[in-house]
């Protein structure tokens, strides 16, 4: 029997941790990997069906919520049905032969640099160049062939484009991790799915959001993050995105989904999947 080859979208290119997120979450199936440049146009290739997935960064354990992931997904009504969490390790990365002092330009993402600043303060001479992915930095310095130039990205990158590590580590906080998100246009509910995300959008009223987290308190359901992202044409009115645990089957996530709309002018499932509870989500 031939394996399905599945089609799954990324952004960045080959070598960034999307991919990294990709490889690791459908580690044994046949999968046709496809990236994007930017995240908005994962995002439409996953509603439109160009692919059946999307692989999105969310969250970050050193800078936090990606928010315009958040607001791309909402904006779409795409679904989130997995996540993967990747250990983050950014390097130094330039061409064979380049010492740490011929380094005067860097290129990366802006979470890139920020996940580093404590290196780039040690080293003044490096001026940082925003780029559109960590891979796509790597790959670019690679094309390039100055010695002056590095990107920072990760040791996967170096590998992919030919790169030597220059320094490997470099980012400040070195229990750094990324959540990504797999997204579909479609719904799906497994047996051990034991996380929940879902948006709300509160009355303008005051005590809204107490009101709505106090539903969760009492039926002892455990919140594991929240984010308030504006809504686009309200001023000063916001949408919360929110991850609680447990089963759509549940009797205590039953009734505080019933009890929701009381509080909420909009109340939406994103999605029940299983958490990663894998080695690199506890090292």
């Amino acid at each position: 029997m031939t394996q399905e080859i599945i089609p799954v979208g990324y952004q960045g290119v080959p070598g960034a941790y999307s991919h990294l997120a990709l490889q690791q979450y459908f580690e044994g199936k046949l999968v046709r990997a496809q990236n994007f440049m930017i995240f908005e146009d994962v995002v439409a290739a996953v509603m439109d069906g160009t692919v059946r997935y999307g692989v999105l960064p969310i969250e970050n354990s050193s800078t936090g919520g990606i928010t315009e992931v958040y607001d791309h997904v909402r904006r779409y009504g795409a679904f989130i049905v997995g996540e993967k969490i990747v250990k983050v390790e950014h390097c130094l990365l330039g061409l064979p032969g380049a010492k740490m002092e011929d380094i005067t330009e860097v290129y990366s993402h802006p979470q890139g640099f920020s996940q580093c600043r404590d290196f780039f303060k040690k080293h003044p001479a490096m001026r940082q160049f925003n780029y559109y992915n960590t891979a796509k930095a790597a790959e670019m310095v690679a094309e390039k062939k100055e010695l002056h130039k590095a990107a920072v990205a990760g040791a996967q990158a170096a590998e992919q484009y030919g790169l030597a590590i220059l320094a490997r580590g470099i980012n400040t906080n070195q229990s750094n991790y990324t959540r990504f998100i797999i997204i579909s246009r479609q719904q799906e509910l497994a047996p051990d799915a034991d996380k929940i995300t879902l948006i709300v959008s509160l009355k303008h009223q005051p005590g809204s959001l107490y009101r709505v987290l106090s539903h969760f308190a009492r039926y002892q359901i455990n919140m594991t993050n929240i984010e308030s992202r504006p809504i686009p044409g309200q001023p000063w009115e916001y949408y919360f995105h929110i991850d609680i645990t447990g089963h759509l089957t549940d009797e205590p996530v039953q009734k505080a989904l019933v009890d929701l709309p009381e509080d909420t002018t909009e109340c939406k499932i994103l999605g029940n999947y299983r958490a990663d509870h894998g080695k690199e989500a506890r090292s």
